[in-house]
């Protein structure tokens, strides 16, 4: 059994990635479940982790994409989906249409305690660059990879941990982790909290965010901090 992790609630956020329909079974692009139940597998218990009073600042970032955005297969002549261009000077994979903004896939699922969120992250609205990370847009017409903000909003909150969750594990799950880590985080991938578009990934997403120093945990290790249960969330 791995040993529990004793965050500071007062110090740690817990970030909900894309947890949209257009993400879910029946959406525009969906991940793999392992029973076909995205309510059991993911939502239920992102739910309760949200519900359980660990974190003082909980957070959800939102695809949400103008019509034609560039990543899309539908705004490049002759393209299909999973094809790949050159996008900003780096390839970028082309998507179907998804999470377009005020349509119901682009929505937070409305079973999550969204009540519970201080703060949704918009990000993709772009529609010259694609953006996989919570904290940081993909690379510009400039080169250059913004901030989505998240990053120094947390700094301002006292936060320095950062634990993920959502979808996709293999993309923007990965990326959010990833780009934790360079802006000083520590950071927790809450592995069984997310679910891949290919699982064919889970080997290398696992490798290379370790490689990073990325901490790879299960929901169940998550535990208050002896002395802080008295925190609210």
């Amino acid at each position: 059994m791995k040993q529990p992790i004793h965050l500071d609630p007062n110090r740690s956020a817990l970030l909900i990635v894309d947890m949209q329909p257009d993400f879910m079974p029946g959406g525009a692009l969906p991940v793999q479940t392992e029973s076909g139940s995205i309510e059991d597998e993911l939502i239920a218990p992102i739910g309760a982790l949200m519900n359980a009073g660990l974190f003082a600042v909980q957070v959800a970032s939102q695809d949400w994409h103008p019509p034609g955005h560039k990543s899309f297969a539908s705004a490049h002549h002759s393209k299909r989906p999973f094809e790949t261009v050159t996008l900003n000077g780096q390839q970028q994979i082309l998507w179907p249409d998804h999470c377009l903004q005020g349509s119901p896939g682009a929505q937070l699922h409305s079973a999550l305690p969204t009540e519970r969120l201080v703060s949704i992250i918009r990000k993709g609205a772009d529609p010259e660059t694609d953006s996989y990370s919570g904290l940081r847009d993909n690379r510009n017409p400039n080169g250059e990879r913004p901030p989505t903000g998240l990053g120094g909003y947390l700094r301002e909150r006292g936060i320095d941990s950062l634990f993920c969750c959502g979808l996709a594990r293999d993309v923007c799950v990965r990326w959010t982790a990833r780009d934790a880590v360079e802006e000083g985080f520590s950071t927790h991938f809450i592995w069984d909290l997310t679910r891949p578009v290919d699982p064919a990934n889970d080997d290398e997403v696992r490798t290379e965010l370790e490689s990073k120093g990325v901490k790879i945990i299960a929901a169940d290790q998550v535990r208050c901090h002896p002395g802080r249960a008295d925190s609210k969330p």
